[in-house]
């Protein structure tokens, strides 16, 4: 996994942390702080676009932090941007995925016309911690046909485990930042 954490220091100092959210012993890593600061925010976004290995027709997006970075890394990718939303939520025909939850079940989907059977897919997120939804996602997008090899965080929570899940599924994972603990 690459991470650049040397870096990405000044994208780093621009997360908040906040303590116990949303529950006792979480450190809450929250990017609202990055997406207010312009300068941080267009650092996050080309350093996202130099970290892409070959070519993209398609930005998969996961709702809904991921959508901005997905349509973000899109126009200088010159590729179009799928949305991965909780199913219910998109209109006309979709297909979807189940995945665990730490207690239950959650569904999400794709519209079934969202992309032609070989296109090259990467997959963003503001964040990967335990890798549940992404690799949902993941396995979504392979069953509508892409060839998803790429998946793209702003922030990793290693200690998690979710990156090492994505490249257990074949897919090549990079971070600009990491943070330690839960």
């Amino acid at each position: 996994m690459s991470v650049l954490t040397a870096v990405n220091d000044d994208l780093r100092a621009l997360i908040r942390t906040i303590p116990d959210f949303p529950k006792p012993g979480i450190m809450f890593r929250d990017i609202t702080t990055l997406l207010l600061d312009p300068h941080g925010l267009a650092q996050t976004v080309a350093r996202m676009v130099d970290a892409v290995d070959g070519p993209v027709d398609l930005i998969a997006g996961i709702e809904a932090r991921g959508f901005l970075f997905a349509a973000a890394l899109a126009v200088p990718l010159s590729a179009g941007v799928v949305l991965i939303r909780k199913d219910g939520k998109l209109p006309g025909a979709t297909i979807a995925e189940d995945y665990a939850l730490e207690y239950g079940q959650d569904r999400i989907a794709i519209h079934a016309d969202a992309l032609v059977p070989g296109q090259r897919v990467l997959l963003v997120d503001d964040l990967i911690a335990t890798g549940g939804t992404a690799r949902a996602a993941i396995r979504l997008l392979r069953k509508a046909g892409a060839d998803v090899a790429q998946a793209q965080f702003v922030v990793d929570l290693p200690d998690l485990g979710g990156a090492d899940s994505l490249r257990g599924d074949g897919v090549t994972v990079s971070a600009l930042v990491a943070f330690g603990g839960h």
